[in-house]
């Protein structure tokens, strides 16, 4: 352990990370993205390249406008062109112009770049970084210097690698980042030729890994035991080819295992969970339900003998309290569950079960998910199933005929559903249109509902996915309906397995609203009184 050594993070989230094919981030997207880095603590973020873009040039402008408490936003560029002045190339003026305390240039350290890319001597290049940092050192940034490449170029060439790295150093760069660009340096390399370059130089040395050997992680941490002080990464690991190093796990890491300080906001690691979902959602890509630290399976317990220890002492099967990163422990139920993980569940509703209350939910679960049920992933389905299991079924409203037709007008498909309900006694029908028939379905049950039970007001369908069960006599497939909902303060999981995926969709629906209404509502006024 280091006690308070302090690691400084930057984050190339927007400008590495948005190097990744299919993603696109909007203006918007970038300024929320500074936002919840701020908030998190990060101490530098790595905004873009002026001048490169549009979309960049617009963000350096409109950046300035928002308060930050905890971060510097930094520019990035390459050294000068070899063939103008220093003063004279534009990238390092949009630079400039980007009114920035911090900038980040890369050079080349590899001979193989210097020559074949660049086209010029190993002499010209190192006068293209002494340049490049002098100019813009004069015009009062602070400049962090990335030596492309560093680790290929250290063995093919170690001398002129170092020659590189001294030369920034003597221009007085803020730090010295040594860089795996291609992302294939092996753990034991990283920690050897990091530990040799602290030895002779003088500045503050950073790092800044990829993953094209699934290191990236690895290859930041060892880096930092060779004497790092400041790393760079993104959030989920976004990035060229394979990525970036993860952020969110390199912080952790360093905090909770290596004993570093990191983050400027206290307490910022709790966000660190919000922040990956956040870039999930704005980049549309698939979370990474395994993700150490911030995936939702990361502190998720499914058999019974790790549910039954877990619930006992959490270190049993748990490297880290998951709040201590934003994230929460969740007991899956299945048929691989043991009376631990009901135990649970009935203690969450505040209710007890005896032997034979238990072993009778037990088997009722087992029956579903052989049926083609998944009720790992459905909570609310699982709560309302033992409520019902015990005699004390919260439906407080039924569904008593339905239909849904889709049909094509000038304007295009539009579906068209009627739903008549019983609530108490009275009868309620109404009728709904939408994009597609389970989204009429669905607005025809709440127009249905709303009089009676308002509360539904602020709850929404955020996610709908179907799946086929096949099955094992050769008859037709069954469908598996999973539906997600939110209101303003949580947010609740409900299935249904059928032959027709309607019926198997307003069924979904209707649990997810009884959920709503007999559980969360139910526990909300007894929490108020």
């Amino acid at each position: 352990m280091n006690g308070f050594d302090y690691v400084e993070i930057l984050d190339t989230t927007l400008r590495d990370g948005a190097q990744t094919r299919g993603i696109t981030f909007t203006l918007r997207d970038k300024l929320n993205i500074v936002n919840m880095l701020d908030e998190l603590g990060i101490d530098i973020i790595e905004a873009g390249w002026p001048g490169s873009n549009p979309k960049d040039e617009e963000f350096f402008k409109v950046v300035k406008e928002i308060s930050l408490k905890n971060s510097k936003i930094a520019a990035f560029g390459s050294t000068k062109r070899k063939d103008v002045r220093v003063n004279e190339d534009q990238s390092l003026n949009a630079i400039l112009k980007s009114d920035v305390e911090v900038a980040v240039i890369f050079g080349k350290s590899w001979t193989l770049h210097v020559k074949e890319v660049l086209k010029c001597t190993p002499e010209e290049n190192i006068q293209l970084i002494t340049d490049t940092m002098d100019y813009l050192r004069e015009h009062g940034l602070d400049v962090i210097f990335d030596a492309e490449h560093f680790y290929d170029g250290f063995k093919e060439d170690k001398d002129y690698a170092m020659e590189v790295v001294k030369a920034a150093c003597a221009s007085k760069a803020r730090t010295v980042v040594l860089c795996d660009t291609n992302g294939g340096s092996l753990f034991s390399d990283v920690k050897s030729i990091t530990a040799y370059v602290k030895n002779l130089i003088s500045c503050q040395l950073g790092a800044h890994m990829h993953n094209d050997s699934g290191l990236a992680v690895a290859n930041t941490l060892a880096a930092v035991e060779s004497g790092v002080r400041h790393v760079q990464g993104t959030i989920n690991g976004l990035g060229e080819r394979c990525g970036n190093a993860d952020l969110c796990q390199i912080i952790p890491n360093l905090k909770l295992k290596m004993g570093y300080d990191v983050l400027k906001r206290e307490n910022g690691l709790k966000m660190l969970t919000k922040v990956s979902r956040y870039v999930y959602e704005v980049t549309g890509m698939p979370e990474i339900l395994g993700q150490p630290y911030t995936g939702r399976n990361a502190f998720v317990h499914k058999a019974g003998v790790h549910v039954d220890a877990v619930l006992k002492n959490p270190r049993s099967y748990e490297h880290v309290d998951p709040t201590l990163v934003g994230n929460s422990r969740i007991i899956s139920v299945s048929e691989l569950s043991g009376r631990s993980v009901l135990a649970n569940i009935v203690k969450e509703l505040g209710l007890e079960l005896s032997k034979q209350d238990t072993t009778r939910c037990l088997e009722e679960i087992k029956r579903l998910e052989a049926e083609g049920y998944h009720l790992e992933l459905a909570d609310a389905t699982v709560k309302l199933l033992m409520l019902k299991s015990l005699g004390m079924d919260p439906t407080c409203f039924k569904v008593i005929f339905w239909w849904v037709e889709t049909f094509k007008s000038e304007g295009g498909l539009v579906s068209r559903a009627v739903v008549s309900v019983d609530i108490g006694g009275s009868n309620a029908v109404a009728m709904g249109e939408g994009v597609g028939p389970v989204h009429a379905l669905d607005m025809a049950l709440r127009e249905a509902l709303s009089s009676k039970f308002p509360e539904l007001k602020d709850t929404r369908l955020v996610n709908y996915k179907v799946s086929v069960v096949d099955s094992e006599d050769g008859t037709a497939a069954s469908v598996r309906v999973f539906v997600e909902f939110m209101s303003k303060d949580a947010s609740w999981t409900t299935t249904h397995v059928s032959k027709n995926i309607l019926e198997a969709s307003l069924n979904a629906i209707v649990d997810g609203y009884v959920y709503k209404l007999g559980i969360l509502e139910s526990r909300s006024s007894k929490t108020q009184r």
